[in-house]
């Protein structure tokens, strides 16, 4: 069991949709819920939201509030759920822009009463765009899981889909292969509508697990529709079975971050927020943070020390006040940054990079952990 205030927090992405990605997270919720977890399962999809309806959980009811003024989920198959299908009715467009919807994705996390929980579920829209970075900035996933469908054009797109989740630093716990394969009822023949193996070679591609096939299987759509998943209405099916398999391997398998522990926010004049450092951790990851004589100390995983001054730092931001988008040509002036700069506070942007505040009121660049690496520093002889 892990930290009950601590779940880990698990992304199920698809690059492209309708690969049945929220059909997996519903079945893959209850399974991990018969197994003894405690579960909760944020619908990240604010445009088509469709968790509640897979679980039977009726729309168009608010929720109530806890005494402490935070949302309670609603609760079916022993998995509790939030979703913006309870917040609006089933016709009404949920008509937002980028910044509302990363308020409601925070709200849907911090300002629900999950109570003690051992896996929260995060079910994403298709995609690789704002709310997946969104969630891959604000919330210290502990990996992700990605859906596809045996076409190449789905697997295509699945890969885009690995490939961002890798560059914000986000484990891939593996690749789950839906709609594989139709047998037929009558005289066991399996047809493969949309080829067959691709799901299990991209994984194998990418050097990531191949968690498993679900087959396509006509009981899925029914039990959804229903409210009532697969796992639930047709345990002995081999869908089911497939969602099982996904679950267990789910239920041990989610990496270790393999560095310090996040979300943090460090101010630096009093020290308050500072991480604790960790013995040991992956090569990319930070085990450690120090400020010396103004300069930021950064310990890595495979024993690499930097110490950066704080005005190379701000030299090299790259936000877009700083930096050209599109070409990377500077726009900060080196001749305004003054000498003594100082950082006031540091914290972490996910499991990815941090976020520096400056003496002079800058605190807009997000520095990847890749960019910190690579910039010149002196060995430290002590920490």
């Amino acid at each position: 069991m892990t930290d009950p205030a601590s779940p880990r927090m698990i992304a199920v992405s698809s690059g492209k949709g309708g690969v049945g990605k929220s059909t997996v997270t519903a079945n893959v919720a209850v399974a991990l819920a018969e197994a003894g977890l405690r579960v909760g399962v944020v619908d990240a999809d604010i445009y088509g939201p469709s968790i509640p309806g897979m679980l039977g959980i009726p729309g168009n009811k608010p929720p109530a509030m806890s005494p402490e003024r935070k949302v309670i989920p609603a609760e079916a198959f022993g998995v509790k759920v939030i979703s913006m299908a309870m917040l609006t009715d089933d016709d009404k467009p949920a008509i937002l822009r980028g910044p509302m919807v990363a308020k409601y994705l925070q709200m849907f996390v911090r300002d629900v009463d999950w109570g003690p929980l051992d896996i929260l579920l995060l079910d994403l829209p298709p995609g690789t765009g704002d709310i997946q970075l969104t969630l891959a900035q604000a919330f210290p996933l502990s990996g992700a899981v990605v859906v596809s469908t045996p076409q190449d054009v789905s697997l295509k797109i699945a890969r885009r889909g690995l490939r961002m989740m890798e560059q914000v630093n986000v484990p891939i716990l593996g690749v789950v292969e839906n709609m594989s394969g139709f047998t037929c009822p009558s005289c066991g023949t399996v047809t493969h509508i949309f080829h067959q193996g691709g799901g299990e070679a991209i994984a194998g591609e990418v050097g990531v697990p191949f968690l498993g096939k679900v087959p396509l299987d006509p009981s899925v759509v029914d039990a959804g529709d229903d409210g009532r998943p697969l796992v639930v209405a047709a345990p002995a099916s081999p869908a089911a079975e497939a969602y099982r398999q996904i679950a267990t391997a789910l239920a041990g398998g989610a990496m270790a971050a393999g560095g310090i522990a996040t979300p943090f926010a460090w101010t630096l004049p009093d020290g308050r927020g500072k991480p604790a450092p960790v013995a040991a951790g992956q090569p990319g990851r930070l085990i450690a943070l120090d400020h010396d004589e103004g300069v930021l100390v950064l310990r890595w995983g495979d024993g690499l020390d930097q110490r950066l001054p704080p005005r190379d730092l701000r030299l090299a931001c790259a936000c877009a006040a700083c930096r050209e988008e599109m070409t990377g040509k500077a726009l900060l002036d080196p001749g305004t940054v003054p000498l003594d700069i100082r950082l006031t506070r540091v914290w972490s942007v996910g499991n990815y990079a941090l976020g520096l505040a400056f003496s002079d009121g800058h605190d807009t660049g997000i520095y990847t952990f890749k960019a910190l690496r690579g910039m010149a520093s002196a060995e430290l002889e002590d920490v």
